[in-house]
């Protein structure tokens, strides 16, 4: 009998919706995502271990695909956790603009150097 407690019936619920959807992340295009935001998308922050964040949260329907992936600091993605990325953009004071902007340009210029996308 799998263990009962809050942690392992999340964990296990994790599992089966990223396992339910497509996910095409590449390590490829993540490694490309890192190098055009050069450091948290949210922050700026230059951390060596960036991580994966969705910025639809995959408890809401996302996936990990190239246009809904960025990479962010362990303290913008823990601060994050499952919310609407503006609602969570105003909540911290951060441009909500200037990243959509910025989004669109990273993935204009990845999809232009990389027809496949």
């Amino acid at each position: 009998m799998p263990p009962r407690s809050r942690a392992s019936t999340y964990a296990r619920r994790r599992r089966r919706r990223v396992a339910g959807v497509l996910n095409d992340l590449t390590d490829q295009q993540w490694h490309d995502l890192m190098e055009a935001w050069g450091g948290c998308a949210y922050c700026g922050a230059d951390e060596p271990a960036l991580q994966r964040d969705t910025m639809l949260p995959i408890s809401r329907g996302g996936r990990y695909t190239i246009d809904n992936v960025v990479p962010a600091c362990r303290s913008c993605n823990a601060s994050k956790c499952n919310l609407e990325l503006t609602t969570w953009m105003r909540r911290k004071k951060l441009d909500e603009k200037a990243f959509l902007v910025r989004q669109y340009e990273v993935l204009r210029d990845l999809t232009a150097a990389d027809p496949v996308v």
